[in-house]
């Protein structure tokens, strides 16, 4: 560690900085990587792009960053530690930065993390006041904000496929709040994501894995709860 301050020097416990776009944002799009991951990673490689490029240290996103990836909540005092626990629980991770990315949204952070043979990269949006949106998972469109109840479906693109699994959700009695689908190309792969008000039953989820065409179900409850 260097001899610089952080915003956690300053303030103490409290996950409050000079911007929640720095602080809980960060934090927020870690939880929910990890969630896409489906577990804690021992590996991550972070990139910090537009102004977190810039600010990343001073702020404290480092800090925010890598207590997210080991699930302490936004204001978690354990944050402060951040880089003393991920050591002695044994996360291995590195920093990057990019100073001038005019494609992505000025507080964005890219994660690639893995779980021995299980990676994903996710992109994320700090939009301040604490709110997110996970704009990208593995290359695909999700955009998706991680404060309702989510549905990552990885399936063939076929025929009829919103239509079923717009059916089975509606069978829990879960309103669907927002959904989008985005594709590699005709009859290739095809991702659904889908926010909802509620959650659903795992015997639901069960179910829709059990469906010859899709390929991986990924469910993120609200990641604050």
């Amino acid at each position: 560690m260097s001899g610089k301050s952080s915003v956690f020097d300053m303030i103490g416990p409290v996950m409050i900085g000079p911007s929640s776009s720095h602080t809980a944002g960060v934090v927020r799009i870690a939880r929910a990587a990890i969630r896409v991951l489906g577990a804690k990673p021992d590996k991550a490689e972070i990139t910090f792009y537009n102004s977190f490029a810039r600010t990343y240290e001073g702020h404290g996103s480092d800090k925010a960053i890598i207590g997210g990836l080991m699930d302490f909540k936004t204001d978690d005092p354990k944050i402060k530690q951040a880089f003393e626990i991920a050591k002695e629980q044994g996360l291995e991770y590195k920093f990057k930065s990019v100073g001038n990315a005019s494609v992505y949204h000025p507080n964005t952070i890219k994660l690639n993390i893995s779980k021995g043979e299980q990676k994903v990269e996710v992109i994320g949006e700090s939009l301040g006041g604490g709110l997110i949106n996970i704009a990208f998972v593995d290359g695909f469109n999700a955009d998706f904000t991680a404060q309702s109840h989510t549905l990552i479906i990885k399936a063939q693109d076929i025929s009829g496929a919103i239509a079923f699994i717009s059916s089975v959700i509606a069978q829990e009695k879960a309103n669907i709040a927002t959904m989008s689908v985005s594709r590699k190309g005709k009859n290739d792969e095809a991702c659904h994501v889908i926010e909802m008000d509620s959650g659903i039953q795992a015997i639901t989820i069960e179910y829709l894995r059990s469906i010859p065409w899709i390929k991986q179900i990924i469910y993120i409850p609200d990641i604050d709860l």
